[in-house]
């Protein structure tokens, strides 16, 4: 089965938006969005596979540190039809940016940093209602 495409951006820029999330009436649709350096794959050459290991350990680890949660109890009662949106990051820099402003904004998500190097390679979100997060994400591109 191909993956469901959630949302996408046609923009290239690694700043997110500062807008708050809207407060509109839309669906509960809970998305799972993972955040990967994309100089990882095309310029530093990591192999494909050590990439997605990446993401898949930010993914893991966002569900594990945030399993109590609601949102996160409703996301795994789906288990067959999970939303999990996978974007780019141009780099380490935009990527700890993005951290750095959904601290701020309060956005629960897990940085993964690949040891014993201490690189931050790509974020996960815990799910959320996904107007709740896309404001924030808006500006990123899906991962290619």
């Amino acid at each position: 089965m191909l993956p469901r495409v959630v949302g996408s951006s046609s923009s290239s820029s690694c700043s997110s938006s500062m807008a708050a999330p809207g407060s509109g009436g839309g669906s509960r649709l809970l998305v799972q969005y993972v955040v990967v350096r994309s100089d990882l794959l095309h310029s530093l050459s990591w192999p494909l596979g050590a990439v997605i290991t990446q993401a898949c350990h930010a993914a893991t680890a966002a569900i594990h540190l945030h399993y109590s949660d609601p949102d996160t109890q409703e996301y795994l009662t789906h288990l067959d039809t999970m939303h999990k949106v996978v974007l780019q990051a141009p780099d380490e820099t935009c990527l700890s940016s993005l951290s750095a402003t959904l601290s701020e904004k309060g956005i629960a998500h897990k940085l993964w940093m690949e040891q014993p190097e201490n690189i931050a390679t790509c974020l996960a979100l815990k799910p959320y209602p996904k107007e709740t997060v896309q404001p924030f994400l808006k500006k990123l591109k899906l991962f290619k």
